[in-house]
């Protein structure tokens, strides 16, 4: 993990527009860690999905829910960061025996969750940052 540095950090912004613009403008979701309190906006970097952009996010009023985002919830920013993640790639030889959990359980943990970046992938991360900064900045 790599923090970068982002005139959005410790920004109090409104969830929902921030939310859409990020989604709209710039190909982010809301990442699948989130909790009431706080949460996460992610961006694939790269085609396999293991290099992210995430900008983190803590809930300073109201509350977050993924299924409706209320316009009274508010947000402040935390220090956007790139991150990568490597999987197990191939068939799973272990598989036979873990079908039952398997049923339950259909996403792997990751080899290495805090993998090292190359360079050009926080290159590019910071390029992706710098853009939504831009936008946000005009939009407003």
């Amino acid at each position: 993990m790599i923090p970068l540095q982002s005139g959005l950090e410790r920004k109090e912004e409104e969830l929902a527009g921030f939310k859409r613009y990020l989604e709209n403008a710039h190909g982010f979701a809301l990442g699948g860690n989130w909790d009431y309190d706080r949460g996460s906006f992610d961006k694939a970097l790269d085609e396999e999905h293991k290099v992210w952009l995430r900008i983190p996010f803590e809930v300073t009023r109201g509350r977050l829910d993924s299924d409706q985002v209320s316009a009274e919830t508010n947000i402040v920013i935390g220090t956007p960061f790139v991150l990568k993640h490597l999987y197990n790639e191939g068939n799973d030889l272990d598989a036979s025996s873990m079908l039952a959990s398997g049923l339950v359980n259909q996403f792997q943990a990751p080899v290495d969750k805090d993998a090292d970046i190359e360079p050009e992938w926080v290159e590019e991360a910071k390029a992706q940052l710098n853009k939504v900064e831009e936008g946000w900045r005009q939009s407003r």
